[in-house]
């Protein structure tokens, strides 16, 4: 059966869609865009983007009751591949951060648009053990 997940803690979503569809053993997480929560902004620089995308990832997974280690797969979609490094180097500080065991399977693709014009968009799916 099929569970729609709801946090206050990620941006509500901006269209016909929920945040994620948690399976039972499966949670799918729609893309994430670098919106704060509480103000609706957007940071500027990629790499606050790349951090509010990934913070808002972790909001939703929890609310489903897991956490940042039980994600296996995540999807980036950047606006400019030239950013792809200090995205990396976000990725990587935040997933270390939250103990992930080793790193999740992962697509990186560059993308014509986001939704707000935003430089990223981050979508994962995380395993119940």
């Amino acid at each position: 059966m099929t569970k729609i997940i709801h946090t206050e803690q990620a941006p509500a979503a901006i269209g016909p869609y929920v945040q994620a569809v948690d399976l039972g053993n499966l949670v799918l997480t729609s893309g994430q865009i670098p919106v704060n929560p509480a103000n609706g902004e957007v940071p500027a620089d990629i790499v606050a983007q790349a951090r509010q995308s990934l913070e808002n990832v972790k909001a939703i997974i929890e609310q489903a009751g897991l956490t940042v280690a039980d994600i296996v797969k995540t999807t980036v979609f950047v606006k400019d591949l030239n950013d792809f490094a200090a995205v990396n180097a976000e990725y990587e500080r935040f997933f270390k951060q939250n103990n992930h065991p080793s790193f999740p399977a992962r697509s990186c693709v560059e993308v014509a648009r986001l939704p707000k014009d935003v430089g990223l968009e981050i979508e994962a799916i995380a395993v119940r053990k």
